[in-house]
């Protein structure tokens, strides 16, 4: 699917004349705006919901499940919005679809827009970029230590050179640098030296801790 597809119903509406990056052309489609094969989208006017409370209501039972995003994009054009809003939402998530709200026909357009431009990128474009360099790994090893921040592994880094030099230097050392005041080097040095505790202490039961409280009366 290459253009999006509207509603012939929706001819006139301002929305239409602000569809202006991506093709569009007028389809027998059940919902307002088809944004790709598998997304589509009901407008739906505040102004016009407060006039005729039933018709999102139709709307939706007609749609059905022909879509698997399924989407009520609202125009927020009237001033005693807030009730309105808040029935909308609930009837979205009863139903299963999403709820968009702009406050323009221009911003309709653009949501539409952007819908259609991103039907086919991958999701890479919106996962959290992770930083998985020498540096990254470093600063989240030495900022996991209560009070030492990113200016700190940078002075530590850029005096001794390496994540090996900086355990192993000694506390006089780590002192003599700018920031590192003695809780924070003798936390560094803690955090260094420290056994790992890897088995978590079984907390006993109430009725095991009675028992053990029997024994110790009985004898």
């Amino acid at each position: 699917m290459t253009t999006d597809l509207a509603r012939r119903m929706q001819k006139g509406n301002p929305v239409i004349s602000n569809i202006r990056s991506v093709p569009w052309e007028w389809g027998d489609i059940k919902c307002d705006y088809q944004v790709g094969a598998t997304t589509g989208v009901l407008f739906l006017s505040i102004r016009y919901h407060l006039l005729h409370p039933e018709y999102i209501h139709t709307r939706i039972a007609n749609l059905g499940q022909s879509y698997s995003l399924r989407i009520v994009l609202v125009q927020c054009d009237a001033d005693n919005h807030t009730a309105a809003m808040r029935e909308l939402t609930k009837i979205c998530i009863v139903n299963g679809y999403t709820l968009l709200v702009a406050w323009s026909p221009q911003e309709v357009g653009r949501y539409l827009e952007t819908y259609k431009q991103f039907e086919r990128k991958p999701p890479d474009l919106i996962k959290e970029r992770v930083d998985d360099s020498y540096m990254a790994h470093l600063t989240s090893a030495l900022t996991s230590v209560r009070g030492v921040n990113k200016t700190d592994v940078t002075t530590l880094l850029s005096n001794f050179g390496s994540f090996e030099k900086i355990v192993n230097a000694p506390a006089a050392s780590l002192s003599t640098l700018p920031g590192l005041g003695d809780k924070k080097v003798k936390r560094l040095r803690d955090a260094f030296t420290g056994s790992f505790n890897t088995k978590a202490k079984k907390r006993k039961s109430a009725a095991e801790r009675k028992s053990d409280e029997g024994a110790q009366v009985v004898n």
